[in-house]
This record gives structure tokens, sequence and C-alpha cells, in this order.
């Protein structure tokens, strides 16, 4: 997909994730194949793939799918030096909760990238609890299990929860063919969240 080769090459460009031998904890939200093949290999990391639903994963390897509710982590405190959470928030209906959450399990110190789909044009986040049925939510959010449409003030929601955080906007970086010959979107930024 466009915004797992983004990110990818945001990784591998702009963090010593992939090149560092330091031993680490990561937590991996809904764990998607591509990054789980090279993060499950790596034998220096701690690595907690986690999903509500971990049965629903057919590429079990090495590494098992850990069950875990974002909102109720089952983890200490200040146990994680990266977390990576990649359009999972939008699915949540706490996602307060949720964020306090990745706050209290990273360590100080520690990082997290946390992407979700944006409406550039929307100065406020829309949210409607009302909307409740899959056809509700898919003409209300544009798409059958999304709970609202993040706009510009997601960084704002992650700093309430204690987040340090930095809106890269990382595809403004690329031309119109680089985007093309890399498969990237057209706009989406890089929400990087520091606990200092």
């Amino acid at each position: 997909m466009k915004r797992h080769r983004l990110l990818y090459h945001y990784l591998i460009n702009n963090t010593e994730l992939f090149s560092s031998k330091d031993s680490r904890n990561i937590l991996h939200f809904a764990p998607e194949k591509a990054f789980y093949d090279i993060l499950s290999k790596m034998e220096h990391l701690n690595y907690y793939p986690g999903d509500l639903e971990p049965e629903n994963y057919k590429f079990y390897r090495k590494t098992n799918i850990y069950k875990v509710n974002i909102t109720n982590l089952h983890f200490e405190d200040n146990f994680f030096d990266v977390i990576l959470c990649n359009h999972v928030l939008e699915h949540i209906m706490e996602d307060e909760v949720a964020m306090a959450e990745l706050y209290r399990v990273m360590k100080i110190g520690g990082w997290g990238i946390f992407q979700v789909p944006i409406d550039f044009h929307r100065d406020k986040t829309y949210e409607d609890p009302t909307k409740t049925t899959p056809d509700e939510r898919y003409q209300a959010f544009g798409q059958l299990d999304h709970v609202r449409w993040y706009g510009i003030d997601y960084p704002e929601r992650l700093k309430k929860a204690g987040f340090e955080v930095h809106d890269i906007r990382y595809t403004d970086q690329f031309t119109a063919e680089e985007k093309f010959k890399h498969g990237f979107p057209e706009k989406e930024s890089i929400y990087l969240c520091y606990k200092r």
C-alpha cells in the first residue's frame, strides 16, 4: 500500500529502527505483514506485535501476535522504546484513552509513529457517536469501520495525552514524479511522537 511504502521510506531514512543493533522493546499494533516480516527476524529486538483479534492473522511465524486492547494495555509503565500504530486510532471510539495508554507504556525518551487518515481540509476532527451502522459510518467517515475523520487538529489531540509531537509533512519533500515513482500517497504527514 502507498502509506506502507511511505512509512518504510521514512523509517529506513530517518530513524535507526532497522539499522541499529541496540536491544529495544517494540510494540506494533495491527502489524502489517511487510513490517512484521522485517521486525520479527531482528534477533536483538523484543518485538511485540499486537491486535484485538490476533486469530485473524494468517502469517504467524517466529513471533506470535499478542492479544492487546489499545485502551487497556496489559504492559507495565515505561516499557517500550518504540511504538508503531499505523491507521488504528480512527477505529477506536475512546481514542483519548488509547493515546493515554500509548503514552503510559512508552519509555521516557522513547518514540512512536501514530498514523491516521487526515482530512487536510478539516480544521477539527469530526466525530458523531450516533453513527453506528456500517453504512452510516461509511457515509460519515469514508470507511465502514471508522468512527471519525481526523482533521489538522490531530497533533493537538496527541499533545493532550502528553506527547511531544512532530507533524512532518513528509510527502511535501518529494516531487510529483518522485511520488509516482515510489508509489507514495499524494499527501500524508508522519506523526512522530516522543515521551520526554
